[in-house]
């Protein structure tokens, strides 16, 4: 008989752990994207910058409106735990639904972002958990109730001279960024590269949950969101 009940605890616990395996692959998936990061220039591009860098043109010529195009993502980083076991990468959640402008001025090499103003809908972001997508609506985020993100520039933006050039440049931003109905100024650090006639800016920022007014989304206590949260985009602008 104790035989028996030995052999009966260890199947049960290897239908337990077979139970959690499934259900952690189910919640957590495998992988997710890798943070965003400045698009590679193709040889040919980056051939075509290096043997006529007046080809990207000098700051009079980029002066103008630049406007958010296709290629374009924002999105949140999260990490979650289920039970008492973490997850083996990020929870990240993008969309694409962006609008937004930029202003830039000068003349000869100086060149500088007088004004932005950006909007994400935060309503469309979508991960690899459709689970998880509805309960943003209504948890965390809440983005039912606060459907739209926002940033707006208030401090202009100066380039340096290698930005007419083609070149990775890094520059930090000062604005107004909304979440969750709450609006706080916040420095934003940011890669950027003029390519021809797109304009590629790429940035995060990480904060506490309450910084926003938000509560960390937490399943019933058994799936939770750890830390903090990362905010991230990838604007593509182009001229007009």
């Amino acid at each position: 008989m104790r035989g028996w009940l030995v052999v009966g605890a260890g199947a049960a616990a290897l239908v337990v752990a077979g139970g959690v395996g499934l259900l952690y692959q189910v919640v957590f998936g495998t992988s997710s994207p890798p943070p965003l990061s400045l698009s590679t220039p193709s040889p040919t591009s980056a051939s075509a910058t290096q043997s006529s860098p007046a080809s990207q043109g000098t700051a009079g010529q980029l002066a103008g409106s630049w406007t958010v195009a296709s290629g374009s993502v924002a999105g949140y980083r999260v990490r979650e735990q289920l039970a008492f076991l973490s997850a083996p990468s990020d929870a990240v959640g993008r969309t694409s639904s962006i609008k937004g402008t930029a202003t830039l001025s000068g003349s000869g090499d100086a060149l500088t972002v007088t004004a932005a103003s950006f909007t994400v809908d935060v309503s469309t972001l979508a991960s690899d958990r459709p689970m998880r997508d509805e309960r943003i609506h209504s948890i965390g985020l809440q983005s039912d109730q606060y459907p739209t993100a926002s940033y707006v520039l208030t401090s202009p933006v100066t380039l340096p001279s290698s930005a007419t050039s083609g070149q990775a440049i890094h520059v930090t931003s000062v604005g107004r960024l909304t979440i969750h109905g709450t609006t706080r100024n916040e420095t934003i650090p940011l890669d950027a590269r003029l390519s021809g006639t797109e304009l590629e800016v790429v940035g995060s920022i990480t904060f506490p949950w309450s910084e926003f007014g938000m509560q960390a989304p937490s399943v019933g206590g058994f799936v939770t969101v750890t830390g903090p949260a990362t905010m991230e985009f990838d604007l593509h602008l182009q001229r007009g």
